[in-house]
């Protein structure tokens, strides 16, 4: 009896230590799940439109034309965010403002940028953290990429 106990108690103990020891394990999605730079372009447009959207809101005027060039990838981290394939992507790109009269190019700016693959694996989304202060997102708000 003495020796069936012990056996038990190790057989849990090994139970638990595999359960820990896989659910610390890195689950990530695959990098072959990634999103390609041309998306990641669309994203930094999106992300730059919807902050223009609000600029233009408050001051209530028409928002100057953007052009988005040279997207360089510098660091991609595959995450899962709601069960979702999301990845967590940085970087820099260059762009052209045009305005009526001139048109302002900015070169090598840096963009931080989080994709979301869908379930059914044909659309992706910008997913933008809402955060308060410097603590880590309470929300997520999130826009289909076209």
């Amino acid at each position: 009896m003495h020796r069936a106990a012990r056996l038990i108690v190790s057989l849990v103990l090994i139970a638990i230590l595999w359960v820990g020891l896989t659910a610390c394990g890195a689950n990530t999605p695959p990098l072959g799940l990634a999103p390609n730079k041309q998306l990641v372009q669309k994203a930094i447009a999106l992300q730059i439109n919807q902050t223009q959207e609000r600029l233009t809101q408050r001051l209530q005027s028409i928002p100057p034309q953007i052009k988005i060039t040279q997207v360089k990838l510098k660091q991609l981290e595959p995450l899962f965010l709601d069960d979702l394939a999301t990845f967590h992507i940085w970087g820099t790109y260059s762009f052209k403002v045009n305005l009526p009269s001139q048109q302002l190019p900015q070169q090598q700016r840096p963009f931080d940028v989080y994709l979301q693959r869908q379930p059914e694996g044909k659309t992706w989304r910008l997913v933008i953290p809402d955060r308060m202060g410097n603590s880590s997102p309470v929300s997520w708000r999130t826009y289909v990429i076209p």
